[in-house]
């Protein structure tokens, strides 16, 4: 929880006075906490967005935990489109994916959240396929829906910067077609 809050203030005072204007002693006061405190949970005030953008990765997996059997990845993504199974669009979590594409700091959270994922998708792939995590074939396949899922939530994030009001339909657009684009394979 204290994790989550100090993410929450680190993007709020981000947005307000960018990356390089906002101190890690400022991010702690506004949560209410001691610098030292701060820095014995981040190593860094950049990555104290890493919980945000962790819960994102963590509710794809979960999601993705349940996927029937018998269903297509795609046929599983689009029912649960449908089905209003999409977190909601949070303006701070926008706001920070917005600014991973312009500071090269939050980028290495934003991609180390998406490395983070990796074996976690790749087991879930595995014990699918009955396979190993340890197969190329697994690795390559959770490397792309991992692509895929970083690709989507940054098409999303930048292309209704200036829709507070996008709905879950624009999210499974952006998610739907990075997924089908993954599906397609290599062009040639």
């Amino acid at each position: 929880m204290l994790r989550l809050e100090i993410a929450g203030e680190a993007v709020r005072l981000f947005a307000a006075q960018g990356v390089t204007g906002t101190t890690g002693e400022q991010i702690a006061q506004a949560v209410g906490i001691s610098a030292r405190t701060l820095w014995r949970h981040f190593p860094s005030k950049e990555s104290c967005v890493l919980p945000l953008l962790a819960a994102g990765l963590e509710f794809a997996v979960e999601r993705l935990g349940n996927w029937p059997a018998e269903t297509s990845l795609l046929d599983y993504v689009t029912e649960s489109c449908r089905g209003g199974e999409l977190p909601a669009a949070a303006p701070a979590i926008l706001d920070l994916i917005r600014m991973t594409s312009t500071d090269p700091a939050l980028r290495a959270v934003w991609l180390q959240a998406h490395d983070d994922a990796l074996p976690v998708l790749a087991e879930l792939l595995a014990q699918r396929s009955g396979g190993s995590a340890d197969e190329l074939r697994i690795k390559v396949h959770a490397a792309t829906v991992n692509g895929a899922l970083r690709a989507a939530a940054e098409e999303f994030a930048l292309r209704y910067a200036d829709d507070p009001e996008a709905s879950d339909d624009e999210i499974a657009t952006c998610l739907l077609a990075a997924l089908h684009a993954a599906s397609e394979g290599l062009p040639y």
